[in-house]
C-alpha cells in the first residue's frame, strides 16, 4: 500500500466510523457471523480502484478476503460479478461503503477517460488529465485515468512549469517572462507555457529560434492552446511543427465529447480534459452479502 493510499483509506475510515464504530452492525449482527458479498457492476465501464477496496478491508479486518473476478482497467458490463469480500459479516459491512464509493469514483473516472480515448481513437492525440481533482485523492484519481488509457499530465506544482495567462500579465509581460524562464530554469525542468492566440505562439517560437541560432537551449518544451477552435489549432501545429526544436502541443479549454474529435483531428498531441476528474459521475456498483 502507497503512503498516499493509506492516507486516504485512513481518512475515509475515520470519517465513516468516528470513535464509536458501525453502532448499527455492532447492535444486530451476531459477531461469530461469516458470509460472501458479491460485488456486482450495475452498467457499462472500465473498473478502477481495486488496490483502494483491498486497502479497505486490510484497514478494517485483515482476515477480510478480496477475490477479483475484474482487475483494474479491464471492461465491465452491467450484470458481471467484480468480487468478492468473504470473512466477518461484521467486517464486510463495516467496510462497504467505503470501498464501494473508492471503487465507484475511481471507475467513474476510468470509464469517463476511455470514453474520450475511443473518441480520438487513429488520430494519434492523447487524452491528458489535469490537477482539477478531488483534494486529497490525486495520485487515486491520476491512476484512474490511466486505467481508462489516458495519460497523466503533471502531479502538481512541484514536478513541472506551466505558465498561465495570470503569471504572465503578472510577470509584466510575454517576453519578460520568457527572459525569467531562461534564466532560472535547468535544463532538466520542463517549461509549458499557455497561449490564447497564434501571435502569443509565434512569439515563443520567434523568441526560441533566436536562441536556437545562438547555440542556446530552448525555453518552451511543450505549448499549450487554449480555448481555440479547430482551425486554429491546425495553424498552430503547423507553426509549430516549423519550429526548429520538437516542442509538444496540447490542446486545453472546456473540451467536451462533442469537441474532442475535431480538435484531435487538427494535429496536437494531446488534449488536456479537465472534466475527467471534477465532474465524474460514479459508477454504480451493487452489493448483496450471504450470510453462513
Amino acid at each position: 500500500m502507497t503512503p498516499d493510499l493509506q492516507l486516504v483509506v485512513e481518512r475515509a475510515l475515520a470519517e465513516d466510523l468516528g470513535m464509536a464504530g458501525d453502532l448499527t452492525t455492532t447492535v444486530t449482527v451476531p459477531q461469530d457471523a461469516t458470509g460472501t458479498a458479491y460485488v456486482v457492476s450495475r452498467g457499462p465501464g472500465v473498473l478502477s480502484g481495486t488496490a483502494a477496496v483491498e486497502a479497505v478491508f486490510a484497514a478494517v479486518d485483515p482476515a477480510v478476503r478480496v477475490t477479483w473476478h475484474r482487475r483494474s482497467g479491464d471492461k465491465v458490463a452491467g450484470g458481471d460479478l467484480v468480487a468478492t469480500f468473504s470473512g466477518s459479516a461484521r467486517s464486510i459491512l463495516t467496510g462497504e461503503r467505503t470501498a464501494l464509493n473508492l471503487l465507484g469514483h475511481l471507475t467513474g473516472i476510468a470509464s469517463r477517460t476511455s470514453t474520450f480515448v475511443a473518441l480520438v481513437d487513429g488520430t494519434g492525440t492523447r487524452i491528458v488529465d489535469t490537477r482539477k481533482t478531488t483534494p486529497g485523492l490525486r495520485a487515486l484519481e491520476k491512476q484512474a485515468v490511466l486505467d481508462g488509457g489516458g495519460t497523466n499530465h503533471r502531479f502538481g506544482l512541484f514536478d513541472a512549469i506551466l505558465v498561465k495567462d495570470n503569471h504572465i500579465g503578472l510577470g509584466g509581460g510575454l517576453v519578460p517572462v520568457l527572459d525569467r524562464l531562461a534564466e532560472h530554469t535547468g535544463h532538466l525542468v520542463r517549461v509549458e507555457i499557455e497561449v490564447d492566440s497564434l501571435e502569443q505562439l509565434r512569439t515563443i517560437l520567434t523568441y526560441d529560434a533566436e536562441r536556437i541560432a545562438r547555440d542556446k537551449s530552448p525555453v518552451a518544451h511543450a505549448i499549450l492552446l487554449d480555448n481555440m477552435t479547430p482551425e486554429l489549432v491546425r495553424a498552430g501545429v503547423e507553426q509549430v511543427r516549423a519550429h526548429p526544436a520538437p516542442v509538444i502541443v496540447e490542446v486545453s479549454g472546456g473540451v467536451t465529447e462533442t469537441s474532442v474529435r475535431a480538435l484531435a483531428e487538427a494535429g496536437p498531441d494531446a488534449i488536456s480534459v479537465g472534466a475527467l476528474t471534477h465532474s465524474v459521475t460514479c459508477h454504480d456498483f451493487g452489493l448483496d452479502l450471504d450470510v453462513s
